[in-house]
């Protein structure tokens, strides 16, 4: 005897009911759910610095977006490996997505170091909004190790050190912890002797006399105690730094089309501006803090100070130029674009 099902006929009377009052058909779940991806975020910055809380919100716009397959986990304070090695570390998977400083690897990025040359940038958030419009072009070739997600910059720092500093002069004989490697280069351009420490190291250098300066932005003097070895510091949005946060490749091609699309979503210029906005301004506020100590010097330059410092970085466009020149690329034509996204967005010197 053959037996009947109901089941195909009962939805069939169902759906009919349901049409004839006005009731939308019921959505049917999915039959397969996104394998949960675990993503490490590797951030070689105290947790007190404001790029940490920053960046967890970001992480969890990921997670929420994700509807919970993509989990993510955050180790700053170089629990995963030093500041210096972020860019490999993605490469090779020891953490999924990085905080990166191209500059503490000279030469090796010498596209987007454009960025780093003194005097190119007044203001965070639109130099933020600018570097990273303009580098996500160049960044599959430059970065081609690793899945770009975005670049960004910190608010402007200057030179801080025991010894008052007024005009490029002043550099020769000292030993300078530089920002990055365009500074570097200025340091020896000006006579100086460059000092190679990350930021979680830059005090210690100072403290034992190694450094006699440092470039780096305001907030952060305090975050890292570099307020304690240092007393004169120059008025002036003098360089920025350049940075990405960058993803390994085959962690990112493993993630389904609905999780790339998670992530690119994430990945984008207006991320960049709201992920690094809270560091903007805990760096600006840093200058005014350090203008109410009593024993702390800050002072502008005149017009001709102004002059005889941009006159002195003026090599630095030229070799940018040549190191780019060297990768096969054409450096006129990156910079001239460079120059125009800047001016699009309002955030040049």
């Amino acid at each position: 005897m053959k037996t009947r099902t109901l089941a195909p006929k009962l939805a069939l009377a169902l759906g009919l009911l349901g049409s004839m009052v006005g009731l939308a058909p019921a959505v049917a779940p999915a039959l397969a759910q996104d394998k949960t991806v675990d993503l490490k975020i590797s951030i070689w910055l105290p947790p007190a610095h404001p790029l940490v809380p920053a960046t967890k919100e970001w992480a969890e716009s990921i997670t929420k977006a994700s509807n919970g397959t993509i989990k993510t986990a955050i180790f700053p304070s170089e629990q995963l490996g030093k500041a210096f090695d972020h860019y490999d570390m993605a490469r090779d998977g020891i953490a999924d997505l990085t905080y990166i400083n191209p500059g503490y690897q000279p030469g090796r990025f010498p596209i987007i170091a454009v960025g780093q040359i003194p005097f190119t940038f007044s203001d965070a958030k639109k130099g933020t909004a600018a570097l990273d419009a303009w580098y996500r072009k160049l960044a599959a070739t430059e970065m081609k190790d690793t899945h770009f997600c975005f670049a960004f910059i910190h608010d402007p720092g200057t030179y801080h050190g025991r010894k008052k500093v007024m005009v490029p002069e002043d550099i020769k004989g000292m030993k300078i912890r530089p920002a990055q490697s365009t500074i570097g280069q200025m340091v020896t351009m000006m006579g100086g002797t460059n000092v190679q420490a990350s930021a979680p190291e830059a005090r210690e250098v100072l403290e034992r006399g190694v450094a006699d300066g440092i470039f780096f932005p305001w907030g952060s003097m305090f975050l890292f105690g570099l307020d304690k070895v240092t007393k004169y510091h120059i008025d002036v949005p003098l360089y920025s730094t350049v940075f990405t946060y960058s993803m390994n490749k085959a962690k990112y091609d493993a993630m389904s089309p609905a999780q790339k699309k998670v992530i690119d979503d994430h990945c984008t210029g207006e991320w960049a501006v709201k992920l690094s906005s809270p560091w903007h301004d805990f760096e600006a506020a840093g200058k005014a803090k350090m203008k109410a100590l009593s024993d702390h010097e800050v002072y502008t330059l005149t017009p001709d100070q102004l002059k005889q410092w941009q006159a002195a970085v003026a090599p630095l466009q030229k070799a940018w130029a040549e190191a780019v020149k060297k990768t096969g690329a054409d450096p006129e034509a990156i910079y001239k674009d460079f120059q125009a996204t800047v001016s699009k967005y309002g955030a040049g010197f």
